[in-house]
């Protein structure tokens, strides 16, 4: 018994003292963190509408397309690289202190942008600040909540990651409309008043229990990627990000090449986020009762399928509305499962030394996505233009599914075994 104790797998949680509630304060951390998806993630979601905006108009005149996908893709690159900086500054100062750094930051960097004049103070404002801010904010608080949940992990997280739905269906609506009337300048203005006021909301309401779960503080632990499992999750992570990338900025100006106004294409974006809304906490329900790793793996396969049968052969509106509407629910996945597929597989103490890690993975395809699908676009080809995109995108969920129903094998396999091994001692 000994011996088979000291080899106990990485992926086997650690028992909690005190267990986590399931509840109590937790759900107000919940209504936190839903807040923060909504005003962080929700906002880097409405990039798509500035997108659409920058390629239709010639306000920056030196700033070319790959200029603007690159921007976008900043916003979520520079939030995931910052990590092991927002990990330090929460270990020093406690889990508040990077929120607020960023808290602060970001309407800065939305001021600044309304006074930009050139391609590179984008680059700098709209792009890296605004990305940092989101990472300061959003990176500390992922770790919360599975402190609080364990047979509610999942729906709680589903929760949280809905807002960025129900954040980016109000924010893109709004963009769109303050564009067409106010015009750029006071649409980020505006953005910058609101995103200040709700995160400095959601940042005082956030409460972490690393008193109770003492949890490893490194910035990284290397030693995890010993493990096949983890290895496995970096994997679907890293690849599923090119294709979860792909659909949320190029779905709008899809809408565009088809023929289609500017409102029009705001409208796909803010589908694309009701679906998100009402998807992810379903996504956690299901995830909770079924297991994480097969409802996860199930559901990136179809959003792949979905791409081919929905998206790719068909360029009438209606139906890009209800593959947004229904591609949206489930392309979000990975922010839905990370936080508690993370804590299944190194347990709760190694939970923020692991996202830092996972957070790098998927920097690089945050960066180079957009960049990449707008490189394929055929722009004279009218619905086909983003057919290299459209195949992108599918095949990067249904290869990335691969990685999950690996570990589902894996993991299975694992526990019959250890099943077997205990009969064994057992009877002896």
């Amino acid at each position: 018994m000994s011996s088979s104790h000291g080899r106990r797998p990485i992926d086997i949680e650690e028992a909690e003292s005190p267990p986590p509630p399931d509840g109590g304060y937790g759900w107000i951390c919940v209504v936190a963190q839903f807040l923060i998806n909504g005003f962080t993630w929700g906002v880097a979601a409405s990039y798509s509408v500035y997108l659409a905006y920058y390629l239709s108009h010639d306000q920056f005149a030196d700033g070319s397309t790959l200029d603007f996908a690159l921007i976008g893709g900043f916003n979520f690159a520079f939030a995931l690289l910052v990590a092991p900086l927002a990990t330090l500054i929460a270990r020093l100062y406690g889990v508040r202190a990077p929120m607020a750094l960023g808290v602060v930051l970001f309407p800065a960097a939305f001021i600044g942008a309304s006074f930009a004049t050139r391609a590179w103070h984008l680059y700098l404002l709209q792009g890296m600040c605004i990305g940092i801010a989101i990472g300061l904010i959003y990176i500390p608080s992922t770790a919360i909540i599975p402190q609080w949940f364990l047979k509610k992990r999942s729906l709680a997280n589903g929760i949280c990651a809905a807002g960025s739905g129900i954040g980016g269906l109000i924010i893109c609506f709004a963009t769109q409309g303050m564009l067409a009337n106010l015009g750029l300048p006071w649409s980020l203005r505006i953005t910058a008043i609101v995103v200040f006021l709700v995160n400095s909301a959601a940042t005082l309401l956030v409460r972490s229990r690393n008193e109770e779960v003492k949890p490893d503080q490194q910035i990284f632990n290397f030693r995890l990627l010993r493990s096949y499992h983890a290895m496995l999750l970096l994997g679907w992570s890293f690849v599923m990000m090119f294709g979860y990338i792909t659909l949320m900025f190029s779905l709008s100006d899809y809408a565009l090449a088809t023929g289609r106004s500017g409102q029009d294409s705001a409208t796909v974006a803010a589908l694309l986020n009701l679906g998100a809304a009402v998807g992810r906490p379903m996504i956690g329900y299901l995830s909770d009762r079924y297991g994480r790793v097969e409802v996860a793996g199930l559901l990136t396969a179809i959003c792949g399928v979905l791409v081919f049968v929905l998206w790719l052969p068909i360029s009438v509106y209606s139906i890009l509305l209800i593959f947004a509407l229904i591609d949206g629910s489930i392309l979000g996945v990975f922010w839905a499962v990370i936080g508690p597929l993370s804590a299944d597989i190194v347990g709760l103490k190694e939970l923020p030394a692991f996202l830092s890690i996972v957070w790098l993975s998927v920097a690089l395809p945050s960066a180079a996505a957009e960049v990449i699908s707008l490189e394929l676009r055929r722009p004279k080809s009218g619905g086909w233009s983003y057919l290299h995109t459209q195949i992108l995108a599918g095949l990067s969920y249904i290869v990335s599914s691969l990685f999950l129903f690996e570990l589902w094998r894996s993991r299975r396999a694992k526990k019959e075994t250890n099943s077997i091994e205990n009969t064994e001692e057992y009877s002896s």
